[in-house]
């Protein structure tokens, strides 16, 4: 059976190598510096879930999460906000931009493989 695709989307290196030590023994990891790259990604790879930091270069969290949630051939990758901002009003504006979920860094590694599995099993 295939491994399900998990897109990490952050600028810092050490994150998306961390992520990646995480989560690569059970699923193909893909990775991306910033939103722009992100939507590249997701078009032509279609992940099964994309863990996306919210500020970066470019093209910002929030603005890869609404432009992949706009496109009708990616709208239903579940996208989960993962950031050191875990203010309401952030999570208000992430629910805003079409984001499935919120992790707040730092977070664990059991808190991680809760909400990817949670999302990979409904996907819905």
């Amino acid at each position: 059976m295939e491994k399900k695709k998990v897109l990490v989307v952050d600028d810092e290196e050490n994150v998306r190598h961390l992520l990646r030590s995480m989560l690569g023994n059970k699923y193909t990891v893909l990775e991306a510096k910033d939103g722009e790259v992100a939507i590249d990604i997701a078009r032509n790879q279609r992940p099964d879930i994309i863990l996306m930091d919210i500020m970066m270069p470019n093209i910002d969290g929030y603005t890869a999460c609404y432009t992949i949630k706009q496109d009708p051939a990616t709208k239903t990758i579940p996208v989960v906000m993962v950031t050191a901002v875990g203010q309401e009003l952030n999570k208000k504006l992430a629910q805003e931009m079409g984001a499935d979920g919120y992790i707040t860094k730092p977070f664990s590694l059991l808190e991680l493989f809760n909400t990817v599995e949670r999302f990979l099993a409904n996907p819905e």
